[in-house]
């Protein structure tokens, strides 16, 4: 069965697994696209999927998305 993950369980992954900080204070669900602050200062937002699974971690100036094949 997955992990159910609280607000502050993806606050502890991004503090020890990336540079960006989290700004959402809210969880509903695996869809939610949460607020992240990039450590350039520029904020964006990712699902936590994408941040964990897809290794996006960073804004999409740091991190350019992949070009579509």
């Amino acid at each position: 069965m997955n992990k159910r993950w609280t607000i502050g369980d993806i606050h502890k992954f991004v503090e020890n697994n990336s540079e960006s900080k989290l700004l959402t204070t809210e969880y509903h669900g695996f869809s939610q696209k949460l607020l992240f602050k990039c450590a350039c200062g520029s904020n964006f937002e990712k699902t936590f999927t994408k941040f964990k699974n897809k290794n996006q971690r960073k804004c999409d100036v740091c991190q350019p998305p992949k070009e579509s094949r």
